[in-house]
């Protein structure tokens, strides 16, 4: 199941706190490489480590990296204090992590004694790379509310990976993160969703709140066969813990595959048939024909019978992007290859300014 080589570093190209990105010489082939310092320790120019090799020998696109799974010049223990969850339980990688439900958390009484989400915005998408576009038009127009990230385990699991979060965190953008279920690496590691969102309200007082999976989905074509459906139960959780539940639909009109042109049959299903719950759905007014095809995947699934939808007119995202200097990719595209897409996730953020914040819905 698990594929294994030895390789040498021959250079270390980028490193920070959570990842290295570094180069290994296999064989005399020289191939990319991801390391972890908080889970497989420090590496050096010349050390010899063994490498999970598996999805770049599948080809894949998504984690197509290799990956350090031990130093055999430097076998040391990061054994840190506090915490007593583990996550990628039962596995050799098996974490510990200071979770904010443990009885010995200073948050445990805040957790116990969590009564409502007063109606807390929090905006739930499927893939990560809706994460920038949201966060630029969020902040630019909020810059003194608060805005965390909660990341599932849909996909990647140490937040090391995201690039995204690095850099927005860096420029102020993102106030906290927390990571679930076997996620971690988050500034608060949690259980699941409910004391995630709890969490997000109670300890860190978050004006918004923004989910999604981290890098990464898995997808196999079949209705149901995604991890991007996890926005369903996702949503439903919002709901039952009073907060404002804002779903963020896929929306494409470069993907050559006709499953996720308009609004993709992965967010048709998760609104259709997954989620339990009225949800608010903010749909950019696009082009006509564009609009018309959306119009009429709603019409015909009966979306608007189910839920709230709402078209908003936004002409920014782009602005948005470039006041913080911000650049977006998903599947390969960047924004002028997709806009439909990152505009989608922009424009929940307009939602909430237009909608739900009373002070400031005159000003659009």
């Amino acid at each position: 199941m698990i594929s294994k080589r030895i390789g040498v570093i021959e250079s270390i190209v980028d490193q920070s706190e959570g990842l290295d990105d570094i180069r290994v010489n296999i064989n005399g082939d020289i191939q990319r490489a991801y390391n972890y310092p908080k889970m497989t320790g420090t590496v050096n120019i010349g050390d010899e480590v063994v490498l999970n090799t598996t999805a770049v020998e599948l080809s894949l696109g998504t984690g197509g990296y290799h990956f350090v799974i031990a130093n055999l010049n430097s076998l040391e223990s990061n054994l840190t204090q506090g915490g007593h969850i583990m996550k990628l339980r039962y596995t050799p990688f098996q974490v510990k992590v200071d979770s904010v439900e443990e009885q010995e958390s200073v948050y445990h009484e805040k957790i116990e004694g969590f009564k409502n989400l007063n109606n807390m915005p929090v905006v739930v998408g499927t893939l990560h790379s809706m994460l920038t576009s949201f966060v630029a038009s969020y902040k630019k127009n909020n810059p003194n509310k608060k805005l965390v990230y909660i990341m599932t385990d849909g996909a990647a699991l140490p937040i090391y990976l995201s690039k995204n979060v690095d850099t927005l965190k860096s420029k102020g953008l993102i106030d906290n993160t927390i990571t679930i279920g076997n996620a971690f690496g988050g500034d608060y590691e949690c259980i699941n969703i409910y004391t995630a969102l709890i969490t997000a309200k109670e300890i860190l007082k978050a004006d918004c709140v923004f989910i999604s999976m981290g890098p990464g989905i898995a997808g196999t074509g079949t209705k149901y066969g995604f991890t991007g459906i996890e926005q369903g139960p996702i949503l439903d959780a919002v709901k039952k813990l009073g907060g404002n539940p804002i779903a963020i639909p896929r929306i494409s009109f470069s993907d050559k595959r006709d499953r996720h042109t308009g609004i993709s049959h992965h967010s048709i299903t998760v609104f259709k048939d997954i989620v339990n719950v009225e949800v608010n759905i903010p749909i950019t007014n696009y082009e006509c024909d564009k609009l018309d095809k959306i119009q009429s995947q709603i019409k015909t699934n009966k979306l608007d019978k189910k839920h709230n939808i709402i078209f908003i007119d936004n002409k920014n995202t782009k602005e948005d992007l470039d006041y913080y200097g911000l650049k977006v990719r998903s599947m390969g595209r960047n924004y002028e290859q997709d806009k439909e897409f990152f505009e989608a996730a922009s424009t929940a953020a307009y939602y909430l300014m237009e909608v739900c914040d009373d002070s400031r819905r005159n000003d659009y």
